[in-house]
Protein backbone atom coordinates (compact mmCIF):
# COMPACT_ATOMS: atom_id res chain seq x y z
CA UNK A 1 0.00 0.00 0.00
CA UNK A 2 1.19 3.51 -0.82
CA UNK A 3 0.21 7.00 0.17
CA UNK A 4 -0.07 10.35 -1.55
CA UNK A 5 0.24 13.83 -0.14
CA UNK A 6 -2.07 16.53 -1.32
CA UNK A 7 -2.96 20.12 -0.64
CA UNK A 8 -6.68 20.21 -0.04
CA UNK A 9 -9.59 22.42 0.85
CA UNK A 10 -8.90 24.96 3.56
CA UNK A 11 -5.20 25.02 2.58
CA UNK A 12 -4.69 21.76 4.50
CA UNK A 13 -1.92 19.35 3.57
CA UNK A 14 -2.58 15.70 4.30
CA UNK A 15 -1.32 12.25 3.45
CA UNK A 16 -3.82 9.65 2.27
CA UNK A 17 -3.21 5.94 1.88
CA UNK A 18 -4.10 4.36 -1.43
CA UNK A 19 -4.34 0.71 -2.39
CA UNK A 20 -2.40 -1.12 -5.10
CA UNK A 21 -5.13 -0.69 -7.73
CA UNK A 22 -5.23 3.08 -7.23
CA UNK A 23 -1.42 3.27 -7.13
CA UNK A 24 -1.25 1.50 -10.52
CA UNK A 25 -3.84 3.87 -12.01
CA UNK A 26 -1.96 6.94 -10.75
CA UNK A 27 1.32 5.52 -12.06
CA UNK A 28 -0.21 4.97 -15.51
CA UNK A 29 -1.65 8.49 -15.50
CA UNK A 30 1.73 9.99 -14.56
CA UNK A 31 3.41 8.14 -17.45
CA UNK A 32 0.84 9.49 -19.93
CA UNK A 33 0.96 12.93 -18.29
CA UNK A 34 4.70 13.05 -19.06
CA UNK A 35 3.91 13.42 -22.76
CA UNK A 36 1.32 16.19 -22.26
CA UNK A 37 2.21 19.74 -23.32
CA UNK A 38 1.70 20.92 -19.74
CA UNK A 39 3.80 18.18 -18.14
CA UNK A 40 6.00 20.78 -16.41
CA UNK A 41 3.11 22.36 -14.50
CA UNK A 42 2.96 21.62 -10.76
CA UNK A 43 -0.75 20.71 -10.93
CA UNK A 44 -1.46 16.98 -11.09
CA UNK A 45 -4.52 17.06 -13.32
CA UNK A 46 -4.10 18.65 -16.74
CA UNK A 47 -6.72 19.81 -19.22
CA UNK A 48 -7.04 17.78 -22.41
CA UNK A 49 -6.45 20.85 -24.57
CA UNK A 50 -3.57 23.22 -24.04
CA UNK A 51 -0.83 23.42 -21.47
CA UNK A 52 -3.03 24.29 -18.52
CA UNK A 53 -4.20 22.65 -15.31
CA UNK A 54 -7.66 21.18 -15.05
CA UNK A 55 -9.76 23.64 -13.05
CA UNK A 56 -11.96 22.62 -10.11
CA UNK A 57 -14.99 22.95 -12.39
CA UNK A 58 -13.19 20.90 -15.05
CA UNK A 59 -12.64 18.11 -12.53
CA UNK A 60 -16.32 18.30 -11.56
CA UNK A 61 -17.40 18.01 -15.21
CA UNK A 62 -14.95 15.19 -15.91
CA UNK A 63 -16.24 13.17 -12.94
CA UNK A 64 -19.82 13.66 -14.07
CA UNK A 65 -19.03 12.57 -17.65
CA UNK A 66 -17.12 9.50 -16.50
CA UNK A 67 -19.96 8.55 -14.18
CA UNK A 68 -22.51 8.81 -16.97
CA UNK A 69 -20.25 6.75 -19.24
CA UNK A 70 -20.15 4.07 -16.52
CA UNK A 71 -23.94 4.21 -16.14
CA UNK A 72 -23.88 5.98 -12.77
CA UNK A 73 -25.77 9.24 -12.43
CA UNK A 74 -25.06 12.09 -10.02
CA UNK A 75 -21.33 11.36 -9.63
CA UNK A 76 -19.45 14.01 -7.68
CA UNK A 77 -16.58 14.11 -5.19
CA UNK A 78 -18.81 14.67 -2.16
CA UNK A 79 -20.77 11.55 -3.01
CA UNK A 80 -17.57 9.57 -2.44
CA UNK A 81 -17.03 11.31 0.89
CA UNK A 82 -20.58 10.39 1.96
CA UNK A 83 -20.07 6.79 0.87
CA UNK A 84 -16.65 6.57 2.51
CA UNK A 85 -17.97 7.96 5.82
CA UNK A 86 -20.93 5.57 5.70
CA UNK A 87 -18.79 2.51 4.94
CA UNK A 88 -16.25 3.54 7.60
CA UNK A 89 -18.94 3.70 10.26
CA UNK A 90 -20.54 0.43 9.08
CA UNK A 91 -17.18 -1.29 9.49
CA UNK A 92 -16.98 0.00 13.07
CA UNK A 93 -14.45 2.75 12.37
CA UNK A 94 -13.82 5.41 14.99
CA UNK A 95 -15.30 8.86 14.29
CA UNK A 96 -12.13 10.62 15.46
CA UNK A 97 -10.00 8.59 13.05
CA UNK A 98 -12.46 9.33 10.24
CA UNK A 99 -12.19 13.04 11.00
CA UNK A 100 -8.39 12.88 10.80
CA UNK A 101 -8.43 10.96 7.52
CA UNK A 102 -10.91 13.28 5.83
CA UNK A 103 -9.42 16.48 7.27
CA UNK A 104 -12.42 17.47 9.36
CA UNK A 105 -11.95 19.62 12.46
CA UNK A 106 -15.60 19.82 13.53
CA UNK A 107 -17.86 17.05 14.82
CA UNK A 108 -20.54 18.51 12.57
CA UNK A 109 -18.95 17.02 9.45
CA UNK A 110 -19.12 13.31 10.36
CA UNK A 111 -22.71 13.84 11.51
CA UNK A 112 -23.54 15.60 8.24
CA UNK A 113 -21.81 13.05 6.00
CA UNK A 114 -23.00 10.06 7.97
CA UNK A 115 -26.60 11.16 8.58
CA UNK A 116 -27.88 9.85 5.27
CA UNK A 117 -27.05 6.29 6.28
CA UNK A 118 -27.35 6.49 10.09
CA UNK A 119 -30.65 4.60 10.21
CA UNK A 120 -29.22 1.75 8.13
CA UNK A 121 -26.19 1.52 10.41
CA UNK A 122 -28.41 1.52 13.51
CA UNK A 123 -30.52 -1.31 12.08
CA UNK A 124 -27.42 -3.34 11.26
CA UNK A 125 -26.04 -2.87 14.78
CA UNK A 126 -29.41 -3.84 16.24
CA UNK A 127 -29.47 -7.04 14.17
CA UNK A 128 -25.87 -7.86 15.12
CA UNK A 129 -26.53 -7.32 18.82
CA UNK A 130 -29.71 -9.42 18.75
CA UNK A 131 -31.02 -7.81 21.95
CA UNK A 132 -34.64 -8.18 20.85
CA UNK A 133 -34.14 -11.94 20.45
CA UNK A 134 -32.98 -12.36 24.05
CA UNK A 135 -35.83 -10.52 25.76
Amino acid sequence: MDSVRYHGKGAKDRRVRIGPKTARAVSRYLRVRGSHRGFGLPDLWLAVRGAQPLSANGIKLMLSRRGLRAGVSDVHAHRWRHTYAHEWKLAGGDTGDLMLLLGWTSDDMPRHYGASAAAERAQQVQARMGIGERV
